[in-house]
């Protein structure tokens, strides 16, 4: 535990406070995670780095922590009881529509990369490792991921042409 706790604590805590924009509260996150790793750690089964577990962990556990508060938020906001609903859709409401349509369209794309090509995007933009880390982690040369993530961002853009389309339309 205390391996784990000094070689990530620091890094990880910035990487969260980053998400959160307050340090005690990524304190708390990351202590929380490590806690939990360490609970399970005979049932965690690592396929990349304990760098990259446990970063993607804490991100994971930043974003919970801001999605209960939005929800905190939106309970306090809410109506008084007896005030009649909104009954045209709202910005924020489109918005929402929007970027859960381009998420599942994004979730979509991905299943069309090959395996070894959509393992190394994925390392890239969800764990945000580098194409140096990719390459010692997948045991590969850093010219083969930079050549996988080339072919994953084109394959991307085909997939993703239509709803990039009617993104751009409706920012505009």
């Amino acid at each position: 535990m205390e391996a784990l706790f000094q070689g990530y604590y620091a890094q990880l805590a910035t990487a969260v406070a980053r998400v959160v924009r307050d340090r005690d509260v990524a304190e708390d996150l990351v202590q929380d995670v490590l806690a939990r790793v360490w609970h399970n750690r005979a049932t965690i089964e690592l396929t990349t780095t304990w760098r990259a577990y446990l970063h993607r962990a804490g991100l994971n556990a930043a974003l919970r922590h801001q999605e209960r508060a939005a929800r905190s938020v939106a309970l306090d906001d809410a109506l008084p009881p007896g005030t009649p609903e909104p009954t045209a859709p709202t910005t924020d409401t489109l918005a929402d529509l929007h970027h859960r349509e381009t998420s599942a369209a994004v979730a979509a794309a991905l299943t069309h990369l090959p395996p070894e090509c959509r393992r190394v995007f994925e390392l890239s933009r969800f764990e945000e490792l580098s194409y140096k880390e990719i390459a010692e982690t997948l045991e590969i040369s850093p010219k083969t991921v930079e050549n996988q993530m080339g072919k994953a961002l084109r394959i991307l853009r085909q997939q993703l042409s239509g709803v990039l389309r009617n993104l751009y339309s409706w920012v505009l």
